[in-house]
């Protein structure tokens, strides 16, 4: 007789998941989705992602779409089936970026003495474009998605009940507008657009529009997890830090510091709005069936990652990354053993 796992017999829980981007330090985030995958309780109605966040997200549900595609008959054991490997795409992909990480740093490694410069602009004052410095737009992690990464499979399943729902956040150079990419919209050129650093690579140009990282206009948008999905309860994962304890004063400092206020800004604005609603639904002055009640939580490991400096995002070795890792599940098992029984009660944001 086969005996399931405890975790595995609970009523699944309904949980969108959004998620920020901030280069490698969305190792902290694989950490996360890896200690509430192991659950393997939540179904994961909608994902909103920027960035590393979009990664994250779409490696995710490559995972459950390969659930999908076995088409397991009851429900439990497909949720448990997907989350194992959801969990197992999420530790090959980030792998993989380490293993390319440690190969284009490795001196005196011909295609390492090409990339780094171009690394380089977004934390000096070089006046070389990404056309200058990366006339081809060589991104090795192209390659890499598109060898991890089946996307018409995740569009053939997502919405289903088992994959979920992803929304893609880029910026519009032409715009300065968000723009979410989900559903057929949804591919390879959509998620390189959202970690599409100006001061490292060129604009994504996607149906004539062209598109830099989704950070700047939304880390990560919110919204459509509200108008496009059923659920209430949305879990940030925050990997770039509100606050500051000291002034920065090195020229390096000042710009990384206006990053993080410029990478939250849209982000504080949205939860403002969320929370005006909901405490104008609490007093009965909308129509609570006009308005949604959004419960938010959150996991933060910004002044965490803040510790190891601006530099860190564009580190990618294994033993870096997987440190990022452990501490990301650690955060994630102190929420869970805190708030477990919130989700679908009140918000703990």
């Amino acid at each position: 007789m086969t005996v399931r796992n405890k975790k595995h017999t609970a009523k699944p829980q309904e949980l969108n998941l959004a998620l920020q981007g901030g280069g490698s330090h969305g190792a902290f985030t694989w950490g996360v989705l890896d200690a509430l995958l192991e659950e393997g309780v939540y179904r994961f109605e909608g994902i909103s992602g920027t960035s590393a966040g979009a990664m994250n997200a779409t490696v995710l549900a490559a995972g459950f779409a390969k659930a999908a595609d076995l088409h397991i008959p009851d429900e439990q054991e497909a949720l448990a089936k997907g989350s194992e490997l959801a969990r197992q795409t999420l530790r090959n992909f980030w792998e993989a970026v380490g293993t390319l990480g440690a190969f284009l740093t490795a001196s005196p490694s011909h295609l390492a003495a090409q990339w780094m410069p171009w690394l380089k602009p977004l934390m000096s004052s070089s006046p070389l474009s990404p056309a200058q410095t990366n006339p081809m737009d060589i991104n090795p992690l192209r390659s890499l998605l598109r060898q991890q990464v089946d996307f018409d499979l995740i569009k053939q399943y997502q919405g289903g009940g088992l994959v979920p729902r992803l929304f893609i956040g880029a910026t519009n150079v032409r715009t300065g507008r968000s723009k979410v990419f989900e559903s057929d919209d949804l591919g390879l050129d959509a998620l390189m657009a959202s970690a599409c650093l100006p001061q490292i690579f060129n604009a994504v140009e996607i149906d004539g529009e062209h598109y830099w990282d989704g950070g700047y206009s939304g880390n990560p948008a919110i919204y459509p997890l509200i108008y496009r999905t059923r659920a209430d309860d949305v879990l940030l994962v925050q990997i770039n830090p509100i606050e500051t304890e000291s002034v920065p004063k090195t020229m390096p400092e000042i710009l990384e510091r206006i990053n993080e206020v410029t990478f939250n800004a849209s982000l504080l604005s949205e939860l403002r709005a969320i929370e005006f609603v909901r405490r104008l639904l609490d007093e009965g002055r909308l129509d609570a069936s006009q308005y949604k009640s959004m419960r938010m939580h959150r996991i933060d490991g910004g002044a965490f990652l803040q510790t190891f400096g601006s530099d860190s995002k564009l580190r990618s070795d294994i033993g870096f990354l997987q440190k990022l890792f452990a501490r990301g599940r650690e955060s994630a098992q102190q929420w869970l053993q805190q708030h477990r029984e919130d989700i679908g009660v009140r918000s703990t944001l």
